[in-house]
């Protein structure tokens, strides 16, 4: 009876050991298994390609359009400056046109707004007005003195008076222009509701005309 009894367990400690063999091997042809691993891999990369790929094609195309912008502006700059003015058009419909002639089809004359300033001198385009830092923070504060360079009765951080100029002016033509992002993707994380606002500027001389 004991023989018996202690191969019965015998046979049952052999099974059982069996079984944990075979599970260790599961295991460790899970752990060493390859298959899949390449679908995992791309799950996770690819959704952050994608976004810089987004991305990229976006910036490029921005960085596209302001160029266009800019080359657009300088010739729309070279028309301004003769004081040379189109019958039936207006000096400001004219630059318009020239600078979306320039744009390859990619600029909407509707979404573009041009500002034109005049300035004493080049040094000071772009410049506030002067005034006197009483407090010395380096910035204007309300009621201290200031020289109101371009006569509308307010301190200005852009001293340029507004128009195209006359003969032998300084004018600076400012272009800004909504551009609405191509992909989605990048659309949701830069630009405000997927427009970006580029700007382009060129100060130029008009001709003594």
């Amino acid at each position: 009876m004991r023989a018996r009894r202690h191969g019965a367990g015998q046979m049952t400690a052999n099974r059982v050991n069996a079984g944990k063999g075979r599970w260790r091997r599961r295991l460790w042809r899970l752990v060493r298994g390859r298959r899949g691993v390449s679908a995992v891999e791309f799950a996770l990369i690819a959704p952050v390609c994608m976004t810089l790929v987004c991305v990229f094609i976006d910036l490029s195309m921005v960085m596209f359009i302001t160029n266009v912008m800019e080359g657009g502006l300088r010739e729309a700059s070279r028309y301004a400056i003769t004081g040379y003015v189109e019958a039936g058009k207006t000096r400001e419909q004219k630059i318009k046109e020239i600078i979306v002639d320039h744009s390859y089809n990619l600029i909407k004359d509707t979404d573009i707004t041009i500002t034109y300033k005049v300035y004493s001198s080049f040094d000071k385009v772009g410049q506030p007005e002067p005034f006197v830092d009483q407090n010395g923070n380096g910035k204007y504060d309300s009621g201290e003195p200031f020289t109101d360079v371009n006569n509308n009765g307010v301190w200005d951080a852009d001293q340029g008076v507004a128009g195209v100029g006359g003969p032998g002016d300084i004018v600076a033509y400012i272009v800004s222009y909504k551009w609405t992002l191509w992909t989605p993707l990048a659309s949701e994380i830069w630009g405000d509701n997927g427009t970006v606002v580029l700007t382009a500027t060129v100060a130029v001389r008009n001709e003594p005309y």
